[in-house]
């Protein structure tokens, strides 16, 4: 009897949740399938930030230092050679990881040159990093949405946090207050004010976390490739401005984004994070081990650019 009115529940959310909203739903299995394909094609040879220090599982043995307690010896590995060895444990502090997927109108743009929207790319490569992260020991979380969890079936966790979510998110995460020494991965289109952003960065910067600012976009949204008489939309309300002859405001559109980049770069750089761009023709996998490696490393690293760049969504008028 109850099991039969949570599903009545369950169909009267379905029944009321948005088209976009059913879209996604139906589509949550694939990217599941995706991120799990993605995550498996680059955790071989990828390792958790392992060190020294108190836990309990065996990391490596080193010679014994002069000074140290007898009872730190272990007698046993240094009854092989001439030398006295010590067992060092693995330190067991689990790191956090907060990850921002960009679910905002703009992500659902998708031009005949990619084969998925903006939005299914960063849910898939969010997916992706959350399933590496917790087999590497890390607990992920999702800002206002989920909090940090290892669990080994964190990217259900994510999906269903993410489609049970009644709200329309911003663009950019909500005001949140990490632990110190948090790292936060932003996966966004950021096409926001630059002044929005930099505000962002310098919020979680007070905070002690460090971050990486990873910047979704459309191959069109970089080319401009329309020609002749386009109506572009603004998808979050704006509205809307037709062009006569398209071709001619490449040149200018290009150098607006390229100017917006080095914008978001410069405060990225100004606070030690991390600033990169993915195009959704390109592997996921390549930005994740990109971006992998750079995590945990944040306050010695420039923020870096991957080559490949505020487009409006293109329509034949």
């Amino acid at each position: 009897m109850v099991q039969g009115r949570a599903s009545d529940v369950e169909i009267a959310a379905v029944g009321r949740a948005s088209p976009n909203a059913r879209a996604l739903a139906l589509t949550m299995p694939r990217l599941i399938l995706e991120a799990r394909r993605v995550a498996a094609s680059v955790i071989h040879g990828l390792h958790g930030r392992r060190r020294a220090g108190p836990g309990e599982n065996f990391w490596q043995y080193r010679r014994f230092t002069w000074g140290e307690p007898a009872q730190a010896v272990d007698w046993r590995r240094s009854a092989r050679d001439d030398h006295l060895y010590v067992r060092e444990r693995e330190w067991e502090a689990a790191h956090t990881v907060w990850i921002w997927p960009d679910r905002s109108p703009s992500m659902a743009f998708a031009s005949a040159l990619a084969r998925e929207n903006k939005l299914e790319r960063t849910l898939v490569i969010a997916f992706a990093l959350a399933e590496i992260l917790v087999q590497g020991g890390e607990r992920v979380g999702i800002p206002g949405l989920m909090r940090p969890t290892a669990s080994r079936s964190v990217i259900e966790k994510m999906a269903e946090a993410v489609l049970h979510d009644p709200t329309e998110r911003a663009s950019l995460p909500p005001s949140f207050a990490p632990t110190l020494l948090s790292e936060i991965v932003v996966l966004s289109d950021l096409w926001s004010p630059l002044a929005e952003i930099g505000s962002l960065i310098a919020q979680l910067s007070a905070t002690g976390a460090h971050g990486h600012l990873v910047q979704i976009v459309d191959p069109a949204e970089e080319s401009f490739p329309y020609s002749g008489r386009v109506e572009f939309v603004e998808p979050e309300g704006v509205g809307s401005i037709t062009a006569g002859r398209a071709e001619t405001w490449r040149g200018d559109y290009q150098e607006l984004v390229a100017r917006h980049r080095a914008g978001i770069r410069a405060e990225a750089e100004r606070r030690d994070w991390t600033f990169a761009v993915h195009r959704t023709d390109r592997p996921a996998s390549e930005l994740l081990l990109t971006l992998h490696s750079r995590m945990g490393d944040s306050a010695q690293l420039p923020a870096i650019t991957l080559r490949h760049a505020p487009a409006g969504v293109g329509r034949r008028a």
